[in-house]
């Protein structure tokens, strides 16, 4: 079953985007905590943080830092 994550990736549920590229995608959260609030997910569907391979993280924090 895919994840909310997943349906604003294929664009089944509109969302707020900021930047993307092959690997991520950036979005303002629905229930910011602060105005701008982003969320950051890799377009490959994980269950768990943790379970993301160190390589994959790697270029989110880049993809993270080359946004802010």
């Amino acid at each position: 079953m895919n994840s909310i994550f997943t349906k604003i990736i294929k664009r089944e549920i509109p969302a707020f985007i900021i930047h993307e590229d092959d690997l991520f995608i950036a979005f303002l959260d629905i229930n910011p905590i602060q105005k701008g609030h982003t969320l950051i997910v890799p377009k490959t569907e994980i269950d768990y943080f943790f379970d993301i391979e160190d390589d994959l993280l790697s270029k989110m924090l880049l993809f993270t830092k080359k946004n802010s």
